[in-house]
């Protein structure tokens, strides 16, 4: 994940000769911890965009990462866990880059519907890195059944507390108009973002990337930016 290594994980720990974990304290140990959960999150979100949660077992996730079963539950209790972690991973890397975007676009000079387009197609370079992780999240956020929803509802308004903060100081600029719902068009942008990120690539992979974000800034300026600003 160039900044950030790969899509799906933060870190782990492999069980040195003999099943014994690492010694952790030292900088050697912690970066295996990291590379080992990596491993587990990079090959549980693959199996699980695959397969399903259900039908994806412990041994499959340990065999996709490379690494023993007890390594899995070394790092997180359970299936669930691990799921759960990965969802506030990769979620908290989008927010990340949201937030990237928005701070450098007003740290420019740039007004705040510019910002909301530099978010617009940082979530879209995110999407197109880690596909399967937005296929899994997309398909999640319409479950109610899970084990995860509370997770699920928090990682999701981290992202969506990031637009609604660039919203909310555009209306108090003037920037924009003070009809707009916040908290409803801020989840209608990310959620404009994802569909549409998800339908480029299932559908018409054969636009670039530049390509759909100037479709989606069109939308942005005429929907939110009435032009060029909501007066």
């Amino acid at each position: 994940m160039s900044r950030r290594t790969t899509a799906n994980g933060t870190g782990g720990t492999q069980p040195a000769a003999g099943g014994a974990p690492e010694d952790e304290s030292g900088p050697k140990g912690r970066r295996s911890r990291i590379s080992t959960r990596q491993k587990l999150f990079h090959a549980a979100v693959t199996l699980i965009a695959e397969q399903g949660f259900s039908s994806t077992t412990v041994e499959e996730i340990a065999e996709r990462a490379g690494v023993a079963k007890g390594t899995v539950y070394y790092n997180f209790s359970s299936k669930t866990e691990l799921f759960e972690e990965l969802l506030r991973h990769g979620v908290g890397l989008l927010a990340a880059d949201l937030q990237q975007a928005a701070t450098e676009t007003v740290a420019a000079g740039g007004t705040r519907v510019d910002a909301l387009d530099r978010m617009i197609r940082a979530g879209l370079v995110f999407i197109d890195r880690y596909p399967a992780f937005t296929q899994l999240y997309v398909a999640e956020l319409w479950r109610t059944n899970r084990a995860w929803n509370d997770t699920l509802l928090v990682v999701r308004k981290q992202a969506v507390a990031i637009v609604e903060e660039v919203l909310q100081d555009g209306v108090r600029e003037g920037e924009l108009s003070e009809e707009i719902d916040v908290p409803l068009t801020a989840a209608a942008l990310v959620g404009m973002v994802l569909v549409a990120a998800l339908d480029w690539k299932a559908f018409q992979p054969e636009r670039s990337l530049e390509d759909v974000h100037a479709a989606l800034s069109l939308l942005l300026q005429g929907r939110v930016g009435g032009g060029a600003r909501l007066r």
